[in-house]
């Protein structure tokens, strides 16, 4: 039976997600690959394990994950019921709903149907009454926002989420979208974008701006930008990479000699900091408090050691930052 670390509180920083109670850790765990009937059971709750013992405490899912679909939510479900029935209350458990999830109109995108049957459908993989976010996981410019913001409002009033947050929205439908819950009497809790060194779009289409104004808190999704900041990609492209397969998500024409020269030079940088490419790629996103979780994905435990790490050095001088900055965008 499983007995989480006594010490397991003692090196991770927890940041407080916006001008809520909620704090987050520095690092999250994103359960996006690596948890479906594809790989061995005991791998995924050995990596749940050393995430909690780390003190990593947040769980991040969507409806989607797997794949196929549903199955990293089914698998975390088994691990709650198997190791972490007593830990409920020190974990926060988040999912989304918003792309296609079954077949037919009412199976994606950000209306009240789609979203409160997918909550649901949710709760019964994973075994819970209540999650502590949930997301709208994607802007449907089809369906008024009004509808959308109102189906996680409503989530929170029958008391199935504690928390309710937005992802993939630009800076202005935040805006609304936090005016909208704000005058139903639900905050917005937090935006999860895609952010990292190599993609600043929160950064130049005024996100961060936005949130900071807002007080609503962030949690950085791809900081590792699929791979191309692990350190994979320093000689080119492994025969074994996403980037070599036939992912949707980095393909091989992304990976160009002009950036693997920029990837070199990165990971000197993060070499004279003490640091992996990967771990100095982390701590930048987090620098500065701008943003409050990162999430990691993790295929074993010593990979989400490796990430855990990053947290020990999340300080860089101004002139760390501008040769980044001036090797990212050249």
């Amino acid at each position: 039976m499983y007995t989480a670390h006594p010490d397991r509180y003692a090196e991770m920083p927890y940041r407080r997600t916006g001008r809520s109670g909620l704090k987050l850790p520095a690092l999250s765990l994103g359960l996006w690959h690596n948890f479906g009937p594809d790989r061995p059971v005991e791998t995924q709750r050995a990596i749940l394990r050393r995430a909690f013992d780390l003190g990593v405490t947040h769980f991040d899912l969507a409806n989607n994950y797997g794949p196929p679909p549903g199955s990293a939510e089914s698998a975390l479900g088994d691990a709650l019921r198997a190791d972490f029935a007593a830990y409920r209350d020190e974990l926060v458990i988040s999912t989304k709903a918003g792309y296609l999830m079954w077949p037919g109109p009412y199976g994606e995108w950000g209306s009240r149907k789609y979203l409160l049957s997918s909550l649901d459908q949710s709760l019964s993989r994973m075994g819970l009454e209540y999650v502590d976010i949930f997301y709208s996981h994607r802007p449907d410019l089809d369906t008024p926002l009004e509808e959308t913001m109102g189906a996680l409002h409503t989530a929170v009033q029958q008391g199935k989420a504690l928390y309710v947050g937005v992802s993939n929205y630009s800076a202005e439908q935040t805006r609304e979208a936090a005016r909208i819950l704000a005058e139903l009497g639900t905050p917005l809790l937090i935006h999860q974008p895609r952010y990292s060194m190599l993609d600043r779009r929160p950064e130049t289409g005024g996100l961060l701006d936005t949130l900071d104004e807002l007080k609503v808190g962030s949690i950085a999704y791809s900081p590792l930008e699929q791979g191309l900041l692990t350190g994979r990609y320093l000689d080119g492209i492994p025969e074994d990479s996403r980037a070599a397969s036939d992912s949707p998500f980095l393909n091989s024409d992304a990976v160009t000699e002009e950036l693997v020269g920029k990837l070199r030079t990165l990971h000197e940088i993060a070499g004279s900091r003490g640091q992996s490419l990967a771990q100095m790629a982390l701590a930048w996103v987090l620098r500065q408090g701008r943003v409050t979780s990162a999430l990691v994905g993790a295929s074993s435990p010593r990979q989400l050691e490796d990430s855990v790490a990053a947290v020990g050095n999340l300080d860089f001088d101004a002139d760390e930052l501008a040769r980044i900055d001036k090797i990212v965008k050249g």
